[in-house]
């Protein structure tokens, strides 16, 4: 900690400042005559504490939010110094920047998981698979919401009559688990994907790659959220049999898609921020379809539900975002963020010159407003895949697009221009289409670069939903959190300091040396340290 006078009301010796430090030692200027007559003025950088000494003495102080590079450890903040500003890390972000800026992400089918992803093919193969939010975790590991979802999965795909029974089969062993984000497809909250379920198929028209994500159920009782019961059930079997059969159709009808990016950049012009905030491109996406929508056997059914339904978007935003990042994906050299998700136990990430291993910490507290009846005591850590849209940009990057969701998720909007200023900091660009309005029409803030992260010590903040800790209840209210900084320490543990050679397009890049398999997935996982908590934002710096 150290006090810096930055300016005096008058110039002379007094008593503020022998009362600060004590007395001169001899031979040396008054104190008091380098910091003036009361009220000096101070700026204060180190431990917050510190600053309440020269205060209470009567001086103005202004706390400068200033943190060691790398979380002061030595080592990694000498490999956070090689790496910065390294010839071959910038032309490997600037590819990176340059792929993810270049997807345009258009909405072309609705189908069941089965068809989208063989993977899911539990009639080929046999296998029961379902798909889950997060880095890989096992049945015995997941947390409450996650295994209602589970349950939930089981009763739909027929597998089991009962919850008691889904729950021993689980149990046994009957069921394998894969994360989404392993085939191109993201989830919201516990994120399962079973093989009955519809999927959106999200393309970019240049490459032909797609992304999935399956139909948003709307609010109250649901199964992202871990709610169980027969509402719930019929609601997923009315989604399968009604919904995406109309919005098949309908599609048909627009040979083009629907250009979801077009959708976005509109709704962050109309208060959106597109991941807890829905409402304008809900109503956006469905004005696209409604007239072919009209024209079909359940139409009027689905414009009702669909109108209902604000969240309706967030599934396409997410699948849009895991598009253009996974676009930015294995490139060498690069320390841009691809994944940022998180299944109710543990967080993980992703980045682009590390390949496909996730780097892992526990699952972060969150933040919020809570629905009468509940509160923290009763909220589930955070889960979801939907911080891939924080990924991409969106939500808390671009939390100043949207004011009015400080009612839902708490927090005022001068908080909110903080935290989309705050993200500017630790990403490489600018997105060309998604303009910020309250921040003077700015680019949201797009690309979180891992050295930017370890450098100023400001973590990814998220907007998200709250899940019952136990299953069968589901959401209990909103909020904010932010990604555990112990994720990105890892990520640049792991980070090689590029040599001299000329990288290899496509080159695979090793493991961390801590990187330990998980059974049945070829994908490496950086395990999380149990009790050692993520770093917190600070909301306020650089404001």
């Amino acid at each position: 900690m150290s006090t810096v006078p930055v300016s005096t009301e008058t110039v002379g010796a007094g008593p503020v400042g022998a009362d600060l430090v004590g007395a001169d030692p001899v031979g040396a200027a008054p104190v008091g005559a380098l910091l003036g007559a009361a009220p000096a003025h101070l700026a204060a950088v180190g431990v917050p504490d510190f600053a309440d000494v020269p205060r209470t003495a009567g001086a103005e102080v202004t706390e400068l939010d200033w943190r060691p590079p790398a979380s002061g450890e030595p080592e990694l903040a000498w490999k956070l110094a090689e790496l910065t500003a390294h010839a071959r890390v910038e032309a490997a972000n600037a590819e990176a920047v340059s792929r993810l800026l270049a997807v345009r992400p258009v909405w072309r089918d609705v189908l069941p998981a089965r068809e989208a992803l063989p993977v899911l093919d539990d009639r080929a193969s046999g296998r029961r698979l379902l798909l889950h939010a997060g880095p890989p975790i096992a049945w015995e590991r997941m947390c409450g919401p996650m295994r209602a979802g589970v349950v939930g999965a089981a009763l739909l795909e027929g597998w089991a009559d009962t919850p008691r029974e889904a729950e021993r089969l689980a149990d046994a062993g009957a069921f394998a688990f894969e994360p989404c984000h392993h085939h191109d497809a993201v989830g919201p909250m516990g994120g399962i994907i079973s093989p009955s379920m519809p999927l959106i198929a999200v393309e970019d028209p240049a490459t032909g790659r797609r992304s999935y994500s399956n139909l948003n159920e709307g609010a109250g009782r649901c199964l992202r959220y871990g709610a169980l019961g027969d509402d719930v059930m019929e609601r997923l079997r009315w989604m399968g049999a009604t919904l995406a059969p109309a919005l098949h159709e309908a599609l048909a009808a627009r040979p083009d898609g629907v250009d979801l990016r077009a959708v976005t950049a509109q709704a962050l012009q109309m208060g959106d921020e597109c991941h807890s905030r829905n409402t304008a491109a809900s109503m956006l996406l469905l004005r696209e379809l409604a007239a072919p929508l009209s024209r079909t056997p359940d139409g009027p059914e689905v414009i009702d539900f669909l109108a209902d339904n604000h969240y309706w978007f967030l599934n396409f935003s997410m699948a849009a975002a895991k598009l253009a990042t996974s676009a930015a994906a294995g490139v060498p050299d690069s320390t841009l963020v691809t994944a940022f998700a998180r299944n109710g136990v543990e967080v993980g990430i992703r980045v682009s010159g590390l390949g496909d291993t996730w780097f892992t910490a526990p699952a972060t507290r969150i933040r919020g407003m809570y629905f009468a009846g509940y509160g923290p005591d009763d909220a589930n850590p955070d889960i979801g895949d939907s911080a891939i849209a924080e990924t991409y940009g969106l939500g808390g990057f671009s939390l100043a697009a949207a004011p009015a969701i400080t009612g839902f998720v708490g927090g005022t909007v001068e908080e909110a221009l903080r935290i989309s200023r705050d993200m500017a900091r630790i990403t490489l660009t600018r997105h060309e289409a998604y303009r910020l309005p309250m921040l003077g029409g700015v680019g949201a803030p797009v690309g979180i670069d891992l050295r930017a992260v370890l450098d100023t010590g400001i973590v990814p903040i998220v907007t998200t939903g709250i899940s019952h800790r136990e299953p069968g209840i589901g959401q209990i209210g909103a909020g904010l959190t932010h990604a555990p900084m112990e994720c990105f320490r890892k990520a640049l543990e792991a980070f090689p300091v590029p040599g001299d050679a000329v990288p290899v397009p496509g080159a695979a890049v090793p493991a961390s040396v801590d990187a330990v398999p998980v059974p049945g997935d070829a994908v490496p996982v950086v395990p999380a340290a149990p009790g050692v908590p993520g770093s917190p934002s600070r909301p306020d710096a650089g404001a």
